[in-house]
């Protein structure tokens, strides 16, 4: 995190909640080594791609995905690859390293329980949504979506495995009509998935502007609010949007959230209600390639 990233009020109260004897206890994992490597690679000035072949062809599972996913229909091969070298080049080096920090996350994190059945799907086509509406604002930097829509929700399989009753949590909070989501899990835990995802975020090394935005991501008052930065706020936005995409393709409802919040983040972005049409259409067959 950069000094003023660290500086500001939402990163001292992440720090303050890291030490709340309700949060005390619950067990963060340590940020992978693999994902420390490629965290190292991302930093380099260009994408190296012999040390990304040398990382992914370094877990065997890790490798198969990245073959699976050029070998799947969005790339149209007439003859599939075979090596990760080869997967790289259909793939392209950014979509790889999304790809593999989407695996990493998931592995370093995987917790078994039918809450999260199809988490982890859906956090990545939350991610590809956020990347993409990020290449739609020139003020933003369309990996920042990325790494915010594959985080923002990661605090849950860390309450999943680390705090009794969280799961009755979840389904009592997706049934309330007179609170929101994080004020049930409060009232029960005394914490909510937004802190745990902020401070997961902060432990794993990732930019102060994702772990802000995390930590407001059901916050949408912040859209207003000039004491947060820009790109925290749009991020804070598109993540709604990208919710709303994600929940259209798996045919599930518009959530309370969106009803109530969708149009001020589309009014905050500038999106138009077309624009959001079109990007159902043109996210399909990226979300369809979506396969742990």
């Amino acid at each position: 995190m950069t000094a003023a990233a660290s500086s500001h009020p939402i990163d001292q109260h992440i720090r303050q909640a890291r030490v709340h004897p309700a949060v005390r206890a619950i067990v963060i994992p340590p940020c992978p080594e693999s994902l420390l490597r490629l965290q190292a690679i991302m930093a380099e000035p260009e994408l190296d791609s012999v040390a990304l072949d040398q990382l992914a062809s370094s877990d065997v599972a890790m490798a198969a995905a990245l073959i699976r996913l050029a070998n799947s229909p969005i790339y149209g091969l007439a003859h599939p690859v075979q090596t990760v070298g080869m997967a790289l080049t259909v793939l392209g080096l950014q979509p790889s390293v999304e790809l593999l920090s989407a695996f990493i996350t998931r592995n370093a994190l995987m917790v078994r329980s039918p809450l999260l059945e199809h988490f982890w799907e859906s956090s990545q086509r939350r991610a590809i949504a956020c990347e993409h509406i990020g290449h739609q604002l020139y003020s933003l930097d369309p990996g920042l979506g990325y790494s915010f829509g594959l985080f923002c929700h990661v605090g849950m399989p860390v309450l999943v495995k680390a705090v009794r009753g969280y799961g009755s949590t979840v389904t009592e909070a997706l049934a309330r009509k007179d609170r929101t989501f994080t004020q049930t899990e409060n009232a029960n835990h005394r914490t909510d998935h937004a802190v745990m995802g902020a401070i997961v975020a902060r432990t794993w090394h990732l930019p102060g502007d994702v772990a802000q935005a995390i930590w407001l991501h059901h916050d949408f008052s912040c859209l207003g609010e000039d004491r947060f930065a820009p790109t925290v706020r749009h991020l804070v936005a598109l993540g709604l949007l990208a919710e709303y995409l994600v929940n259209h393709h798996d045919n599930l409802a518009p959530t309370r959230e969106w009803q109530e919040h969708g149009e001020a983040c589309m009014q905050h972005l500038d999106v138009s209600e077309d624009e959001l049409n079109h990007w159902i259409d043109a996210l399909h067959p990226q979300f369809e390639a979506v396969r742990f």
